[in-house]
């Protein structure tokens, strides 16, 4: 391999370096499954979608998503030689709903108006699932430090990320306008950056209150916490503000003893009142007209401007597209990933923006609940909304029932993580890329293991006695 590389730089074919690392990688695929996952969770923040850049019309992000393609041939693989993952994790509650909404959007690929496009989003989907939740899992049970490894490998390449893009932001003044694309091209927009900054912040901070650590240790998760915040703060992400304060309020809600039902009542109760008086709450809407600004409290006031800011219009645009194609094909949906090239006939010239488009180069439908009710019918919705209430009754649980105050503010982090991007899913939808599927699966994967722990225990207990 050392020959090879050397004779590729000879020939000044700088390509073939790659090959050694390549068949190390290849090596630790088969041989060391763990310096795998690390080396893939390390990059995801750092990966860059070439197609961004212009350089080709594949959509990957690179190199993360061939390797997790690889990843998904390769466990293929190993399950239809006889290997299987731990039973416990299979018969979990939470692996059954993710099972099941997988399934379904498998079966809405055959009516798409878009099959291949359809096959690429369940594909993509498997690999991002098999890799983050399945594998991840399984080395969680395997080895518990795994866990906080985890999140230091997103950790410290996010705090890279954080870096480019405050130095770049720093150039142009920390300006909202620069605010919104100078995290190119490692993320795509200031959306999904600010998401991934939220989704972090909550078990970086419960890692900094872990008594166990050493004061070094905790100091430099500490340092990570500020620089996430700041990140946040400058990423001029609404949604990401909005979604911590939501589950701010949720973790007051459970400290202070709130259970489960009562709060999921209490929800579908307030989502009622919300449909029954949504023409008035429209109105009272429009008197807003704060556009979005550089100035942190006119941004804030913008949020709730439904007159005149475009990215509030033209996601109300989205949605009514959304709501008028489940209304077309309200049971099996237009197919997975087949929004952006459907969309535009639905569109009404009232809701039309002056950043609306007809060539399905601006995204999809801004929401990870519509957005699989126009292409997955009915069912992809209730399976969206099946994981919330398996997620938030896990975390409830987990809360309630670990005896340990450690791992239960541990379990309240990564919980907290989660239900984060659930709430900035109204307004955007990530799980299509690397960057927000690492998090997300890989968070619930640690919440199912110590469920799984937590029962494995109270068995041994209830034997014991």
């Amino acid at each position: 391999m050392l020959l090879l590389a050397a004779a590729g730089w000879w020939v000044d074919v700088p390509y073939v370096l790659a090959v050694p690392v390549a068949a190390l990688l290849a090596y630790w695929a088969f041989a060391r499954l763990d310096l795998y996952m690390g080396i893939v969770l390390a990059l995801v923040p750092l990966s860059i979608n070439l197609s961004v850049l212009g350089l080709t019309s594949v959509g990957w992000y690179m190199p993360t998503e061939p390797m997790l393609f690889a990843l998904l041939l390769l466990s293929c693989a190993r399950w239809l030689s006889g290997e299987r993952l731990d039973r416990t994790l299979w018969k979990h509650p939470v692996t059954w709903v993710i099972l099941a909404g997988f399934l379904w959007m498998g079966l809405t690929i055959l009516p798409s108006s878009h099959p291949v496009v359809s096959l690429k989003a369940w594909i993509s989907r498997a690999w991002f699932m098999v890799a983050f939740y399945f594998l991840l899992a399984a080395w969680f049970q395997h080895s518990p430090k795994a866990q906080t490894r985890f999140l230091a490998l997103l950790l410290v390449s996010m705090c890279v990320v954080v870096t480019y893009t405050i130095v770049r932001h720093a150039g142009h003044g920390f300006g909202k306008g620069a605010g919104h694309w100078v995290m190119k091209p490692f993320f795509k927009d200031h959306t999904s950056y600010g998401a991934v900054l939220a989704m972090l912040l909550p078990p970086a901070i419960a890692m900094v209150w872990r008594k166990h650590k050493t004061s070094l240790a905790r100091v430099l998760w500490g340092f990570g916490v500020v620089w996430l915040s700041v990140g946040t703060v400058l990423s001029y992400t609404r949604a990401a503000w909005v979604s911590l304060a939501a589950v701010g309020a949720l973790w007051a809600a459970m400290k202070l003893g709130v259970r489960l039902k009562p709060l999921l009542a209490a929800s579908v109760v307030a989502l009622g009142g919300l449909a029954l008086s949504w023409d008035a709450l429209v109105v009272q809407l429009e008197r807003n007209n704060q556009d979005s600004s550089d100035n942190f409290t006119q941004h804030i006031e913008s949020i709730s401007n439904v007159s005149t800011d475009d990215s509030n219009l033209e996601r109300l645009n989205r949605w009514s597209c959304a709501l008028a194609m489940f209304e077309e094909r309200p049971f099996w949906g237009w197919g997975p990933g087949t929004y952006q090239f459907e969309y535009a006939p639905f569109q009404t010239s009232t809701l039309r923006t002056h950043i609306s488009t007809n060539n399905a180069d601006l995204g999809n439908a801004h929401s990870e609940y519509l957005g699989p009710l126009a292409e997955q019918g009915i069912l992809g919705l209730l399976a969206v909304l099946g994981l919330l209430v398996a997620t938030l009754h896990l975390g409830f649980k987990l809360h309630r029932t670990l005896i340990d105050p450690e791992r239960r503010a541990w379990a309240m982090g990564l919980f907290l993580g989660i239900m984060t991007y659930f709430v900035h899913g109204v307004l955007n939808n990530f799980l299509d890329t690397d960057k927000a599927s690492a998090p997300f699966w890989g968070f619930l994967a640690i919440l199912v293991v110590m469920d799984i722990r937590r029962s494995n225990a109270e068995e041994k207990t209830y034997e014991l006695t």
